[in-house]
């Protein structure tokens, strides 16, 4: 199960290990595509269903919303690159088109914070606090890649991810410059050490997600990269079920002997 931690620890994977999916060769696994798609959109579903009747306690679901648009606008910022870099459009309409709806997730969150629709002054001030240390460090995540690739536009404030990107690129540059970004990573861990612990409501289908975004990258990351076990299983998990499901598609599709017979020396084969 993935909770809203745990998302927040993935966007900063994406972030530091993306550019080796946006350069590895070979084709981008369309099953994950499709898999990011359909999680997504269900999530999205279910946070419509939760919004229109608030559950108790509600801070577990607008902390995973607030979490979940920074996987997304990351992500989104990656395939975005890949897509550009390639002259392609495989995952860039499908990567919006998810954004788009985690945004709108993200206004009526906000909207709720405003009316404090069954929620106390002090835990709208906590999560909107919390929502602005995300923002914040959404936007360090993708300054990060827009120092690589022309993303900012994903970031919830560019101009805030372009200074962050001209910051980062003048820290590496002078001595000892190689531990600027690696020291951003130890920030941004510590910002949510003690924040986001209480359980997401869609851990199930956040886990989903994670998993078809792991299967982006190649196996060697797991080895080196010091990722939590948790995320060597999803990555495991995908892997099986791309294979299911390429084993499904073999399998439904006509035998191609049907309708004719070979023969050998005359005489049809089977006879």
């Amino acid at each position: 199960m993935i909770h809203a931690r745990d998302m927040i620890e993935l966007s900063a994977v994406i972030a530091q290990h993306g550019p080796t999916v946006v350069h590895q060769p070979g084709e981008i696994p369309q099953r994950s595509v499709e898999a990011y798609w359909v999680a997504s959109k269900c999530r999205l579903d279910r946070w419509w269903r939760a919004l229109k009747a608030p559950p108790v306690p509600v801070d577990q679901l607008i902390e995973e919303v607030f979490a979940g648009e920074m996987l997304t606008r990351v992500w989104t910022a990656l395939m975005c690159a890949y897509d550009r870099l390639r002259g392609g459009d495989q995952m860039e309409p499908i990567a919006r088109s998810v954004l788009l709806g985690q945004i709108e997730a993200r206004h009526r969150v906000l909207t709720l914070l405003v009316h404090r629709q069954g929620i106390d002054a002090a835990l709208a001030r906590r999560l909107n606090a919390t929502r602005l240390r995300i923002e914040g460090w959404t936007d360090v995540l993708v300054g990060r890649l827009c120092g690589l690739y022309p993303v900012s536009e994903f970031a919830v404030e560019p101009d805030r991810a372009r200074d962050f990107a001209e910051d980062l690129a003048a820290r590496q540059s002078r001595e000892g410059g190689r531990l600027a970004w690696p020291l951003c990573l130890v920030s941004l861990r510590a910002a949510f050490r003690n924040t986001l612990s209480a359980p997401s409501p869609n851990a199930d289908l956040n886990a989903q997600i994670a998993g078809a975004i792991l299967s982006f990258f190649q196996r060697e990351l797991f080895d080196g990269a010091g990722l939590g076990s948790s995320f060597w299983v999803l990555r495991l998990t995908q892997a099986a079920a791309d294979l299911q499901g390429m084993l499904d598609d073999l399998l439904a599709r006509p035998d191609p002997s049907v309708g004719f017979r070979r023969t050998h020396r005359g005489r049809p084969l089977g006879r």
